[in-house]
């Protein structure tokens, strides 16, 4: 439903790093923003150990917010995009992440979202002042409390845990997460091959509105 898709991915299997970033829908060049966010991430080195890579991440995220920010002086309004990362190293797995999108694993058919969304509504939750069932109806629930290109220094959450072989990992903008709960992604993830679960996914977030830019990446560790 927008001209504009402000989303973008990174896929580089071969480095084992993949992302997600979401321009920052109603501000001046979002499509920008999530652009920087994954050419940082794309040209970083997978040399070194998985501490140092993940260090390498959250950088990179520093240099593009501390870039928006300056380009955003000259603009008056903001240029901003959440972002989340997944990076694989050995049989650990690390996820850093800035606002809504998401990250989750799938293992042996039980689902956890790995990620906390930097919004509003998680807040309230948060709070005990909204039920999360309410979460995705309420006013507010496109706003962000996190962003790169928002304040400098950009807060970043990182989580870490071990792979098995089989573990699923899907990381997603809002434009999924906002129109399908976590147990139908689920009972998709676990009934379906990864490819055509990508594709069911997509398929049933615009089927229901598609309100918003919608954008996944699968990935599958058949091996360690």
């Amino acid at each position: 439903m927008r001209a504009i898709n402000e989303d973008r991915f990174l896929d580089r299997s071969d480095k084992q790093l993949w992302a997600v970033a979401d321009g920052m829908g109603g501000h001046q060049s979002g499509e920008l923003a999530s652009g920087l966010i994954v050419e940082a991430l794309d040209a970083l080195s997978d040399v070194g150990s998985g501490y140092t890579r993940l260090a390498g991440i959250r950088q990179a995220l520093q240099r593009v917010n501390l870039t928006l920010i300056n380009q955003a002086g000259g603009t008056g309004g903001p240029i901003g995009s959440t972002v989340v990362t997944l990076v694989i190293h050995g049989s650990h797995f690390a996820c850093v992440w800035a606002g809504d999108s998401r990250a989750y694993r799938c293992r042996n058919g039980d689902l956890i979202r790995l990620t906390t969304d930097h919004s509003l509504v998680q807040a309230l939750q948060d709070a005990g002042a909204l039920r999360p069932e309410d979460a995705r109806t309420h006013p507010k629930a496109h706003v962000i409390t996190r962003a790169v290109g928002h304040v400098d220094p950009l807060a970043l959450d990182v989580v870490t845990g071990d792979v098995e072989a089989g573990d699923i990992f899907l990381l997603c903008s809002d434009g999924l997460s906002g129109l399908i709960d976590d147990q139908e992604i689920a009972d998709i993830l676990v009934a379906t091959a990864p490819g055509a679960a990508a594709d069911r996914l997509l398929e049933l977030a615009l089927d229901r509105g598609g309100r918003d830019n919608v954008t996944l990446v699968l990935v599958r560790a058949f091996s360690l």
